[in-house]
């Protein structure tokens, strides 16, 4: 008969096992039908234009749409958040509101909610590519600006795995001219390191008005350098 530690330490092994095979499944795209069907159902009553730049993600990016237009100007910005998302909807749901705006560039942001839901950094990167694939299938032009995962006090005991990712996206955005990674991590964090409590809201994971202040400040200048040229002249999109 094995010893008592050792079945203790078998049966702990299994269980941790089973638990991060479910925790790094990503859960089912569709329930989101009826927001993606929101976003259908305007772009019906009001066409968005072709050439624009898709802003899409979870929550951090729905956070922004009442004043991404005014950040990012004279940019014209088709903003698509859909809170609670990840980057495996994102894939999913790009047939629908994204290849078909066909949009001279994407600002994305997701991998937060995937490393909550305990998506490894190599996975979070295989979806991301797969999301690049799919894009490109289509619109072979179209550049991806990819932002970092954000800190938050939140979810601080998690960065270590975000950190991870983000080098993961990072490096993919070096290897591919089409691709840009934007770092708004980095301003997010105090001289100690750890996340600055006064750009949350209350929740300590969504950010409020100063915490946008912070991501126009890293955004804004990498998209107007790689893209105020062409907003200008359109027959260059």
């Amino acid at each position: 008969m094995k010893p008592l530690t050792h079945q203790l330490y078998s049966a702990s092994i299994v269980t941790l096992l089973a638990f991060s095979a479910h925790a790094g499944e990503y859960p089912d795209p569709t329930r989101f039908s009826r927001a993606i069907q929101n976003f259908l159902d305007q772009d019906r009553g009001s066409p968005p234009p072709t050439g624009a730049i898709v802003a899409i993600s979870s929550s951090s990016m729905r956070g922004w749409h009442g004043t991404i237009h005014t950040d990012l100007r004279p940019l014209t910005i088709i903003p698509r958040g859909f809170g609670g998302s990840n980057m495996n909807d994102v894939l999913h749901y790009a047939d629908r509101i994204v290849v078909p705006y066909r949009p001279r560039a994407i600002l994305l942001y997701e991998g937060d909610n995937d490393t909550n839901l305990g998506i490894s950094p190599a996975k979070i990167r295989s979806t991301f590519d797969a999301f690049v694939s799919t894009v490109h299938r289509t619109l072979p032009k179209t550049r991806i600006y990819v932002l970092s995962i954000k800190p938050s006090i939140r979810r601080w005991h998690l960065w270590s795995q975000m950190e991870e990712t983000n080098t993961l996206l990072k490096a993919a955005c070096n290897a591919n001219p089409r691709l840009t990674f934007i770092d708004i991590g980095t301003p997010m964090l105090d001289v100690n390191g750890d996340p600055i409590p006064s750009i949350f809201k209350k929740d300590n994971l969504h950010m409020n008005a100063s915490g946008y202040e912070i991501w126009t400040e890293a955004v804004r200048p990498v998209l107007i350098e790689g893209e105020a040229h062409h907003e200008a002249d359109p027959s260059k999109n």
